[in-house]
């Protein structure tokens, strides 16, 4: 492979998103991407599992979501869900 080739990876879609192995370069348009994937598979709740960290993805994710039209709302997860490691979405079915 061309170092100016991007290897294209297939991620499965469901209902909870695990941002840990994207690179951090990658985030913004990895969440557009799911997100949108999520709701044409017809989920309306997403769990997006950012880590806690200093905040860094937390704030990435919460600004892709904030700008996106399909995103009815967005809250931190209950500590048992992952607490302010995590967002749940609410998304506005199609």
């Amino acid at each position: 492979m061309d170092s100016d080739e991007e290897e294209v990876v297939e991620l499965p879609i469901t209902d909870v998103f695990d941002l840990h192995t994207v690179p951090p370069r990658d985030v913004e348009a990895v969440v557009e991407a799911y997100v949108e994937a999520a709701l044409d598979r017809g989920f309306v709740h997403l769990r997006i599992i950012h880590g806690k960290g200093i905040g860094v993805q937390r704030e990435t994710v919460r600004r892709v979501l904030g700008r996106m039209p399909v995103v009815k709302s967005f809250q931190t997860a209950p500590e048992g869900a992952g607490g302010w490691g995590a967002t749940l979405v609410t998304l506005s079915p199609k």
